[in-house]
């Protein structure tokens, strides 16, 4: 007789073995996302295209800072747990130290989207930045999860994480989504569109803030 194992699930802190679970994850939950569509149009490409951008984000600075956080599964007690989903956060005090992690990580952006497409990568980013509040906040830069596991409340139990440590900080949460499909969900966490950004030559974007509580 053989017997089955019970299901365990847990989220917390990520750490750098994690990158390429991180990396193979957020890659398969943004295939599809008008952003990565735009930076990686080709479709052949992308999903290995994207594992690399996200293993780049996530190693370089996310991680390495202590702000990311993964939600794993271990289904079978021979086999190592899984990453079904994933989240990387930037908290208040940290938003001034990205210089060093975008130096570090220039080559290897420049090797994976090409010195043509830079400029505007940049530009866009820079839109990006100029929306964020200039108050003390929390920053969801990517929230994930596996396809396979979309539906079970994976997403929620990693955002509901990041929320109550910035309703213990006393400071507001701030996102970008670029699927218009998304505000709905986050509005549920009281999260509202504070700018939209429709510019033809990016992806359009909707930037939400969570006030404090």
């Amino acid at each position: 007789m053989t017997s089955m194992a019970a299901t365990v699930e847990s989220v917390r802190t990520a750490t750098m073995n994690d990158v390429p679970g991180v990396a193979r994850v957020l890659s398969r939950a943004f295939h599809n996302d008008p952003f990565f569509r735009w930076v990686f149009p080709d479709d052949h490409r992308r999903m290995a295209q994207s594992a690399r951008a996200f293993a780049l984000i996530a190693g370089f600075g996310s991680i390495p800072d202590g702000h990311t956080t993964v939600y794993e599964v271990k289904e079978d007690r021979a086999r190592p747990p899984v990453v079904r989903g994933a989240a990387l956060w930037t908290p208040p005090e940290a938003s001034g130290e990205r210089l060093p992690v975008v130096l570090r990580s220039l080559p290897h952006w420049l090797e994976l989207v090409g010195l043509a497409r830079l400029p505007e990568i940049v530009r866009y980013l820079g839109e990006l930045r100029a929306s964020a509040p200039e108050e003390a906040h929390w920053y969801l830069s990517v929230l994930g999860t596996a396809p396979v596991a979309r539906g079970t409340g994976v997403g929620s139990r990693l955002l509901r994480a990041g929320l109550a440590q910035a309703d213990a900080d006393g400071v507001p949460v701030y996102l970008e989504t670029m699927n218009s499909a998304n505000i709905g969900y986050y509005e549920k966490y009281d999260f509202r569109v504070i700018r939209a950004i429709n510019d033809p030559s990016f992806p359009s974007t909707y930037c939400m803030l969570r006030p404090a509580v």
